[in-house]
């Protein structure tokens, strides 16, 4: 397919773009302690730029070292000394006739303290965001006076670095946001009052840059469309910013939506569909001349370029779509969407990036080491290697071996490839893990990978057909626990398989985890559900906003949950559970068993005796999450060598 609108160039300001494809601002956490470029970013940032974005804006960038750190190893424009290894990334991402912004940011009320080294945080004013649960002080009006030209002399390393343009991040609940938000700024000094007060700090910013950096020196703004927050901006509000940034002279506005408070609005889960919120920048850029750049949770090329056709943006930021997969602009370009590792909204990236750690993705294990590619060792000289089992460990691991010139053959022991990422993909809001299948089974094909379908092998036949190694990727099977009457129990595996007609009846589930409450989703529409969890709460695994939609969507579907309740027994249509010294029963047509996966392992003694090295893959070493699976397997193969 032929995406004209989507890759016509573009200009913002006086600033030529190849495309309409913007890589919006996204954590990363991938530069030096001190908030430099590493190299491990500058290649982050090439491979994106290399892949089809027509312009790339950094992650949120540092303008202040004592209150505005946001992340752990987080690029900094704080002093000269960064311009060096910055000019390095503008000179890496132009290479590629790709155009690069640095987001100017200072998260305000939204970062802890031991961020900060045990400062106290700040804000407009003294308001905790429920979220980070820390009472902020309010900034002195010098204090505010100082950040703005914090944000000025950002600009001015960026532009003395070869950067192209900055942004300001003025939405998601951040400092600026909070200034310009009647929901934080309580002030009665100038930097707060009426809508022009609250609009102060950010308009001597611009100002500032613009008296600095020159007036086509390009800025865009990143705002929210609607805070959904009460006493928020709401949609009118964000026009009326919008209208009046405009009037400012900036050149673009990057419109999203949201605070840390409304929680999945920012970074939405797989149950809000592509374009939710496209109305958003639909309204402000009929309001505005300058470009509107939108994210709209866009997972497809053909939906991005539905959104350009239909006149609701400008340009299109295609934010995890780019993290699942460096090239989404170029094979969308060749019309390659099959090949695309398309973001399946399980907010794992997040869900790393919380825990301090450099960002991760569940599709994608390069992500954050692009330079390992680059130094893959193609040493393979064609020997051959079998890989059993063709779900998502086994299938990524033979990728990467027939890229390294194994010949790779991968033995199935059904019909298709997919293994339990087939069942993952049944339950509500998981078509796109059926995608991933899908593309997974594309990229085997494309790697010059042999599948045997229907084909459980053996170590004899295999040593006979001359292979070397093998890549144990069988899976696992459901834990059972040895309990009185679990004989009535089914697992969820064979629920989701579609092996039982379940009409009219009271299930209970025995599990919380991720496995439990998708199937309890699955069947409630025509059941009555009740999941069981010994712990004190479910989906422990999940992200927090994913998690939060996922309960408030399951109390929706009359789905009962109850935690801290551990399976004793089962009979005679009564689960018995202990809360803590009571005894508890539960009246159950049907028992499911969610209580997860052990290794799948019969056989490996036997391939043991045949072959010197075996390597165990996914659930057949450590059961887990397909990042797991993914991330493993790729180690696996990369570092693999027969020696």
């Amino acid at each position: 397919m032929s995406y004209t609108k989507l890759f016509e160039k573009g200009k913002i300001g006086r600033l030529e773009l190849k495309n309409r494809i913007v890589m919006p601002a996204m954590g990363c956490s991938l530069a030096s302690s001190t908030g430099e470029a590493s190299q491990e970013m500058i290649t982050y940032y090439a491979k994106r730029a290399k892949g089809g974005a027509g312009l790339i804006i950094t992650e949120i960038t540092r303008i202040d070292d004592e209150t505005g750190i946001g992340t752990p190893n987080q690029l900094s424009v704080t002093d000269l000394k960064h311009i060096p290894q910055l000019t390095r990334l503008a000179e890496a991402v132009h290479a590629y006739n790709t155009k690069i912004f640095v987001q100017l940011h200072h998260p305000g009320n939204q970062t802890p303290s031991r961020l900060l080294h045990g400062k106290q945080i700040v804000s407009a004013s003294d308001v905790t965001c429920s979220v980070i649960g820390e009472k902020p002080r309010a900034l002195t009006t010098e204090e505010v006076e100082g950040l703005v030209k914090k944000f000025v002399f950002g600009a001015y390393v960026a532009k003395a670095a070869g950067i192209d343009g900055v942004e300001l991040h003025a939405a998601h609940g951040y400092l600026l946001d909070q200034f310009m938000s009647p929901h934080t700024n309580k002030r009665t000094d100038r930097y707060g009052g009426d809508f022009l007060g609250r609009m102060r700090m950010i308009t001597e910013i611009i100002k500032g840059i613009q008296a600095t950096c020159g007036p086509t020196y390009p800025i865009s703004v990143r705002m929210d469309g609607a805070e959904y927050i009460s006493d928020g901006i709401d949609q009118a509000e964000g026009i009326k910013i919008a209208k009046y940034l405009e009037s400012l002279g900036i050149q673009a506005l990057n419109v999203s939506c949201g605070t840390y408070e409304s929680g999945y609005t920012i970074v939405e889960p797989a149950m809000l569909k592509e374009g939710w919120k496209a109305d958003l920048a639909r309204q402000i850029k009929a309001n505005v001349s300058i470009p509107v750049i939108a994210v709209n949770t866009i997972k497809h090329p053909a939906f991005a370029e539905s959104l350009l056709e239909e006149d609701v943006c400008d340009f299109v930021g295609i934010g995890r779509g780019f993290l699942a997969d460096a090239e989404w602009g170029t094979k969308a370009q060749k019309g390659q969407d099959l090949y695309i590792r398309k973001c399946i909204g399980c907010l794992e990236c997040f869900r790393i990036l919380n825990t301090l750690r450099p960002v991760e993705c569940t599709l994608n294990p390069l992500l954050g080491r692009e330079y390992h590619w680059d130094h893959l060792h193609k040493t393979g000289q064609h020997r051959k290697v079998a890989v059993l089992g063709g779900g998502p460990a086994g299938m990524e691991a033979a990728i990467v071996l027939a890229k390294r010139q194994f010949d790779v053959t991968l033995f199935e022991a059904t019909d298709k490839l997919g293994g339990t990422m087939n069942l993952a993909a049944i339950p509500p809001h998981k078509e796109l893990l059926g995608e991933f299948v899908e593309t997974m089974a594309a990229q085997v094909e494309e790697a010059g990978v042999q599948v045997v379908y229907n084909t459980k092998a053996t170590p004899e036949d295999l040593k006979e057909a001359g292979f070397e190694a093998i890549f144990m990727a069988i899976g696992g099977q459901p834990i059972v626990p040895n309990l009185p009457g679990i004989d009535q129990a089914i697992t969820a595996e064979s629920v989701l398989k579609g092996e039982h007609d379940l009409h009219d009846q009271k299930i209970v589930i025995i599990g919380g985890g991720v496995t439990g409450l998708e199937t309890a989703e699955t069947l409630a529409k025509d059941n009555q559900v009740t999941v069981i969890e010994m712990a004190n709460q479910v989906g422990t695994t999940l992200y927090a906003s994913y998690r939060g939609v996922l309960l408030k969507e399951m109390h929706d579907m009359g789905i009962t949950i109850k935690t801290e309740h551990r399976l004793t027994h089962i009979e005679d249509h009564q689960v018995y559970t202990k809360h803590g010294d009571e005894d508890v029963a539960f009246e159950a047509d049907t028992v499911v068993l969610a209580m997860g996966v052990k290794p799948k392992r019969e056989a490996l003694e036997d391939f043991e005796k045949v072959f010197d090295q075996v390597i165990l893959l996914g659930d057949t070493d450590h059961p887990g999450q397909i990042r797991e699976a993914l991330h493993s397997a790729y180690d696996r193969a990369f570092v693999f060598d027969l020696g």
